[in-house]
């Protein structure tokens, strides 16, 4: 199963679809929030047009959302899927996925909570930059933002489970959605 995940596009159909085109190959979609709003912000990023967005995004058939900080009530009135908060929990086969925007608690105190929901990945955005690491037996994903990356690359992730009657395999790509390379990124 492939599952693509994606954060933070705060209203930019540019780079929504770019996205979308990047995790075509994928079963299903995990949105980390942040997905229309951008904010009172000067820079708004290319392509910014929520409503575009939302025409597309209601579209998708297979997609899950967290609740982002930018994310208003009014927008559950125009996208057809839940905006969930503050977790979304999804069983995926064994595996068992924790979504969530991550700017309520603390960042040490959501991977606690996510490894008591027992939890094998956490997916965060918020942060607009990259990370793909392991805590303990908890693998932490940040997508980074596809419409306004923090660290210079617009970006997703795939999540490839590879499960047969013996084996539980996971393999975890960062890409760039501007060139489809796949990101290598140095963790601490």
């Amino acid at each position: 199963m492939k599952i693509g995940v994606m954060s933070d596009t705060h209203g930019s159909l540019f780079y929504f679809k770019k996205a979308l085109n990047t995790l075509s190959e994928c079963d299903v979609i995990l949105h980390g929030g942040d997905v229309l709003y951008h904010g009172p912000r000067n820079d708004l990023p290319e392509g910014y047009n929520p409503k575009g967005v939302v025409e597309k995004i209601n579209e998708v058939n297979n997609i899950l959302i967290a609740r982002g900080n930018c994310d208003a009530d009014v927008d559950q009135m125009v996208i057809n899927h839940p905006i969930q908060s503050p977790y979304v929990m999804s069983q995926f086969g064994e595996v068992r996925i924790v979504i969530t925007h991550g700017y309520t608690d603390s960042k040490e105190a959501t991977i606690e909570k996510a490894k008591n929901m027992g939890a094998d990945i956490l997916v965060l955005g918020h942060t607009h930059v990259k990370e793909l690491y392991c805590d303990e037996n908890l693998v932490v994903l940040n997508p980074g933002s596809t419409s306004i990356p923090k660290d210079g690359t617009h970006s997703v992730a795939i999540i490839d489970i590879i499960q047969t009657e013996d084996e539980l395999d996971m393999n975890f790509e960062l890409i760039d959605i501007n060139t489809g390379e796949i990101i290598h990124i140095n963790e601490d």
